[in-house]
């Protein structure tokens, strides 16, 4: 009996040091049970200088050149080098572009005012291979019949339907219209010049809505011959683009005049300016009247070829007051762009000139976003820190 006792004393001492012993696994063990049961909630910790906000764009890098993609919209801009030989324009923004020709799969329909860019009139030949359905409009003298240059008349040829306005405005247009469903269009002629020694922009938009309307002009121009102000009126067109807002205007058949006034005289804090030529006065004006009334800040570069001539507002607007600089580059200055608020940025093939609003054919684009008229922004500020203030005595403003 007493053995018996001691038997189950020494089983029990073994039971308690087993238990201590274990417990701690145990107790483990019931923890990581109670904490499958639950719900997860992970935190994640972004890498610093990170956010939890979706970049709205990504970068394109080029020669001479960047690009910013974004959803339903694409921004270019060229960076010549003054001391680039020619032999080195290769890999700049025309290749974009030739990207695009490259996978269209349906049709091009092409507004050129100039065309010699080896890399796009190649891309054009192979979509005519391809059998695609191209197409161009052109300008006479300084496209079709250009004694310079005969891409235009290598690509007719081979079969593409070129037609030229035949008369003595421009058909100054610079625009592609991709499968009916994106359209390319900006300051950049499709040239050598344009891509890599004149500073330009692209402007793409991915949008059927922006195909319609521009698809409607070129057959205006392709089929019906309609050019300069015979063309139809087809009004102020505007649709959203990627949450923001587009306005598409062709001239000089659209009250363009009107249109523009009005983005300017919406302005409530800055108008920056980066031009080939301005000489509507009626614009200058409008400029003019919002700095007075609104204490609106205005700057602008002006190409400096011409910019003091006696028809370019560049003298009425430094004589009143405004920021003016003439542009540094040892090329052409070749944007046609106005930033309103760093939120509308208005640009296209449109010249702020006499010739644009009365006997060329042009279009204009109006984009309403912040993060598109922020790429032009840092656009206008590279042309602003390279630009030259005016001489002394450049300009007379007694």
């Amino acid at each position: 009996m007493e053995s018996n006792r001691g038997a189950w004393r020494k089983a029990g001492r073994w039971f308690k040091t087993l238990v201590a012993g274990c417990f701690p696994l145990i107790l483990l063990a019931a923890l990581l049970l109670h904490g499958l049961a639950r719900p997860r909630h992970k935190t994640l910790t972004l890498p610093q200088g990170r956010s939890e906000t979706p970049t709205a764009f990504r970068e394109a890098h080029f020669q001479f050149g960047r690009g910013y993609i974004g959803d339903g919209w694409r921004v270019y801009f060229n960076e010549p080098d003054a001391a680039a030989e020619q032999e080195r324009y290769t890999g700049g923004i025309e290749m974009a572009l030739a990207d695009a020709i490259n996978a269209a799969r349906v049709s091009l329909d092409i507004a050129a005012f100039e065309l010699n860019s080896e890399a796009l009139t190649q891309a054009i030949l192979d979509a005519q291979g391809r059998g695609l359905a191209v197409r161009i409009v052109t300008d006479d003298e300084h496209g079709l019949h250009d004694d310079k240059n005969d891409a235009l008349r290598r690509l007719q040829a081979a079969g593409v339907p070129v037609v030229d306005d035949g008369r003595s405005g421009l058909m100054h247009n610079k625009f592609l219209i991709v499968d009916g469903q994106t359209v390319w269009t900006g300051s950049m002629n499709f040239t050598v010049n344009g891509s890599y020694r004149n500073n330009n922009n692209l402007f793409v938009m991915e949008s059927a809505a922006a195909a319609e309307t521009y698809q409607a002009e070129f057959d205006e121009m392709f089929q019906g011959a309609e050019f300069g102000v015979t063309s139809t009126d087809d009004g102020v067109n505007t649709f959203t683009v990627s949450g923001g807002e587009a306005s598409i205007i062709f001239a000089p058949e659209a009250e363009e005049i009107s249109a523009l006034k009005a983005e300017i005289e919406a302005a409530a804090r800055s108008i920056r300016i980066m031009t080939f030529v301005f000489s509507l006065e009626e614009l200058a004006e409008a400029i003019l009247m919002q700095a007075a009334r609104h204490g609106v800040s205005v700057e602008g570069v002006f190409e400096k070829r011409n910019s003091t001539a006696s028809w370019s507002q560049l003298p009425a607007l430094h004589c009143a007051g405004a920021a003016m600089r003439q542009d540094g580059s040892r090329y052409t200055l070749h944007h046609k762009v106005i930033i309103i608020d760093d939120h509308t940025v208005i640009t296209g093939s449109f010249n702020y000139s006499r010739s644009a609003a009365e006997r060329n054919d042009e279009n204009i684009v109006i984009i309403r976003d912040e993060t598109v008229a922020g790429l032009y922004l840092a656009e206008w500020r590279r042309i602003w820190n390279s630009a030259q203030p005016l001489a002394p005595g450049a300009v007379d403003c007694a």
